[in-house]
């Protein structure tokens, strides 16, 4: 089931320009696989001196994990819990900027640990077919998730 931009929204706090993916292609209790295009925006809100550098695929996962987190969330019914990114290790970027990548960027964010009030993920980015980054983040919940 594809999920669009608008469903993306609604998950997590990233909104307009910001959301940064554009569809969800997969996902399940465990992963999940995003697709985007807006790296290539001149607009784009990350951008600084017109370009986009590959440190912020590190953001792109990151909301990989909060969508993936939304979509567990909304499965039982719950609210998703905000998140902080508290960690980032084993970054690997293969490109220096994704403001000049002509295809798409797809995301598999994998969940390897989740506790009570964290989540740990790996998570890889491509770019027609190619690896443009890979690591693992640590994100720590807040709220409590309950609806009303």
């Amino acid at each position: 089931m594809t999920l669009g931009r608008a469903d993306i929204e609604a998950l997590v706090p990233h909104k307009h320009a910001m959301c940064l993916w554009d569809e969800v292609l997969d996902w399940d209790a465990q992963r999940i696989v995003l697709r985007t295009a807006g790296h290539r925006d001149a607009a784009h809100p990350l951008r600084s001196d017109g370009q986009l550098r590959a440190l912020h695929l590190c953001e792109y996962a990151a909301q990989a994990m909060a969508v993936h987190g939304g979509l567990l969330a909304m499965a039982p019914g719950a609210m998703p819990r905000p998140g902080i990114l508290v960690a980032l290790r084993d970054v690997v970027l293969h490109v220096e900027r994704l403001d000049d990548l002509p295809g798409l960027l797809e995301c598999e964010a994998t969940q390897l640990a989740a506790g009570e009030d964290s989540q740990l993920y790996a998570f890889r980015i491509v770019h027609q077919g190619a690896l443009v980054g890979s690591g693992r983040a640590t994100v720590m919940l807040g709220g409590d998730g309950s609806a009303g």
